[in-house]
């Protein structure tokens, strides 16, 4: 609270600070500040987890012995030591034992409008019957289960009835098509897949279950599918390998599931995240892992608390839908949860479904923002969102303006916007605005607790006032175990720069008053409209088109969504139908990979500039279409391939 930087916009009310989650934190350990917090953790990462279990009561079977192993290195780490327990004894079982059971566990409302409540109470008994149907399939322990659904009560549901048996769950985002879905079935080794016959996106279905049925057709170790009859479309259903889920849940007993108690380490989830190379890469989260890094946060930045009703705009397959779901329901507050588009039918959609469930804590993406901004204010006219009290936003970097109409026209000047940002592989954020500190417009207070972050330069030493990496200096529950089935490429991923250094891949900086930045990729990954997607993958698809000989994918700034698909193409010689190629090259991508992934604009080239050693430089043909100053081309082999990218970007 001595920050008095002049960009300062707001300041918390003292009332609000003495009633915060990390106020009694710190009162409670005799500590002065969320800086003198942050350092005690550097210091002691041990008790600050420690310390952070206990804050949240979380619930052991057997008590942990160790709280922290770094025998195996601060790569490896292992935590809660001897301990077992199971995030759904702490997100729903203990609810309903200590007498919340009536509570509002989540509120769903579909695009089309319809409305419905389950309580903790039903939602646990939905949960357990699941989780007999699963055991009754043959599903156990450690067995892959794909969640291939909508943002609804039934992805809520198989998520916590996998905890239950011990699986692990494997979130696929709802807008992919079937290749896109198939290489996560395959690589994860998936052996059952819960999908919806469909849902609305702008009122026009999305059939989910043709795409499920071709993704599975590519995903040899599948044996098992559950069908969600959501739309009630006709669907053909496969009586070898197709369930119903409602026959599923009324064929299973009516008792309480006894949930099985696995040690801290047990896999929970592995949920896939695009890097710069190669397939995919699967994040492997523990039981207590991603559910208690995601719960720390909201309790430290966002103050989330049991009476709140939280509602983010996000899909269950992107990090923020498991996020939410596990930290909220840990907590025990209400989810609203959102199946459409946020302009659909009308740009006042989000704002009429915030007064109509009384939401107080609200999260978005920029991207999304700049969209309603785009609508004016004539959609927030008459809308009463005194419920809100807290705002938050993740994905990707503000713009000022957007920040600003957020700000001021949805808070009302009155609610902080918690400013997040991290990944998948963090299982939350790294940085942070915080409720109980002043904001500056597009800033993060600086480090969640916990998290030893710094910003160094090109040799790796720390750095204010310029822009450097974003590194990680220790470990935290929330780290990523590793990539299902690739433990090298973790390892060169994140640790191979610097020794015991996590290099996250951000661009940052610090400023004179100590608010922190994100101001980019350091690597090549693309953001588009905070889905983070790996230029390696979208390469793939186009090159397995019959015409394409050669691709490049890069990101480009995108006044909407932040970051927009560009794609080069090197067509084949023996190919001689150019004309309409590249409609139909982005068509293409928009088949397998969804239609939100779409690229907006694709271009045939001649070549493609590489190294010597074979390599595309996706920096210099990006800064080449931007019309940016070309870093050192010494190591560039063909640069003249680099005019016909500087003239599709004049095009463009």
């Amino acid at each position: 609270m001595d920050r008095k930087g002049n960009d300062i916009v707001w300041y918390p009310p003292l009332d609000v600070i003495a009633k915060s989650h990390l106020q009694a934190f710190l009162n409670q350990y005799g500590i002065d500040s969320l800086e003198g917090l942050r350092r005690r953790a550097a210091q002691d990462p041990a008790w600050f987890w420690d310390a952070v279990v206990k804050m949240l009561d979380w619930p052991f079977v057997e008590p942990y012995h160790t709280v922290m192993d770094v025998s195996r290195g601060i790569q490896w780490p292992q935590w809660f030591v001897g301990g077992t327990s199971n995030v759904a004894l702490a997100a729903l079982d203990r609810h309903v034992q200590d007498g919340r059971g009536s509570q509002w566990a989540l509120i769903e409302e579909t695009e089309p409008g319809r409305i419905r409540h389950l309580t903790y109470s039903d939602l646990r008994q939905a949960a357990d019957r699941l989780a007999y149907g699963l055991e009754a399939l043959g599903v156990g322990a450690q067995d892959r289960i794909a969640l291939y659904l909508p943002m609804g009560e039934q992805a809520v549901t198989a998520l916590m009835a996998a905890a239950k048996v011990g699986c692990v769950v494997v979130p696929i985002f709802s807008g992919y098509g079937a290749p896109a879905v198939a290489t996560r079935l395959s690589d994860s080794g998936a052996k059952l897949v819960i999908t919806a016959d469909g849902f609305t996106r702008r009122g026009r279905v999305v059939e989910m279950k043709q795409e499920s049925d071709k993704a599975i057709d590519q995903a040899a170790t599948v044996m098992h599918q559950i069908v969600v009859r959501r739309l009630g479309l006709p669907i053909a259903m496969r009586p070898d390998r197709d369930r119903d889920w409602d026959e599923i849940l009324a064929k299973a007993p009516v008792k309480p599931y006894p949930t099985k108690a696995v040690a801290s380490e047990t896999p929970l989830m592995v949920i896939y995240t695009s890097g710069t190379t190669g397939r995919p890469k699967g994040a492997v989260h523990p039981h207590l892992g991603f559910p208690l890094k995601a719960t720390q946060d909201l309790w430290h930045a966002f103050d989330l608390k049991p009476d709140d009703i939280l509602f983010w705009y996000t899909d269950m397959g992107w990090m923020m839908g498991p996020w939410m779901v596990y930290g909220g329901l840990v907590t025990g507050c209400t989810l609203v949860l959102y199946d459409g588009t946020p302009d659909f039918p009308n740009a006042s959609r989000l704002w009429d479904m915030i007064e109509r469930h009384q939401v107080s804590v609200f999260g978005i993406s920029p991207t999304a923002i700049r969209g309603l901004m785009a609508h004016g204010d004539q959609p927030l006219a008459g809308h009463r969102l005194d419920s809100l009290r807290v705002l938050g936003s993740s994905g990707e970097p503000w713009n000022p303006d957007p920040w600003h109409w957020f700000f001021q026209k949805v808070g009302q000047g009155r609610c902080p916007i918690i400013n997040y940002s991290g990944g998948t592989e963090i299982s939350g954020g790294i940085l942070s605005a915080f409720v109980t500190e002043p904001q500056k417009p597009t800033a993060f207070n600086g480090p969640i607790p916990g998290m030893v972050a710094e910003v160094v330069d090109q040799s790796g030493q720390p750095t204010e006032n310029q822009v450097g990496e974003l590194v990680i200096r220790a470990p935290w529950p929330g780290m990523t175990r590793g990539f299902w089935g690739d433990k090298d490429r973790y390892w060169d991923a994140y640790w191979s720069r610097w020794p015991n250094v996590w290099v996250h891949g951000d661009y940052a900086k610090i400023d004179a008053d100590g608010f922190w930045y994100i101001v980019g990729r350091s690597d090549d990954t693309i953001k588009v409209a905070g889905k983070r997607l790996g230029p390696a993958e979208v390469e793939s698809v186009l090159v397995s088109h019959p015409a394409v000989l050669e691709a490049c994918a890069i990101g480009v700034p995108d006044e909407v969504k932040g970051e927009g698909l560009v794609c080069f193409v090197v067509i084949k010689d023996s190919y001689t139908e150019a004309k309409g190629l590249p409609d139909l090259l982005q068509e293409y991508v928009a088949h397998h990979m969804g239609r939100a992934l779409k690229p907006q604009a694709l271009f045939l080239v001649p070549e493609l500039a590489k190294t010597r050693n074979g390599k595309v430089v996706r920096r210099a043909i990006k800064a080449s279409y931007l019309g940016l100053q070309q870093q050192d081309l010494s190591a560039v082999e063909n640069v003249d391939a680099l005019e016909a990218v500087r003239l599709a970007g004049k095009s463009g």
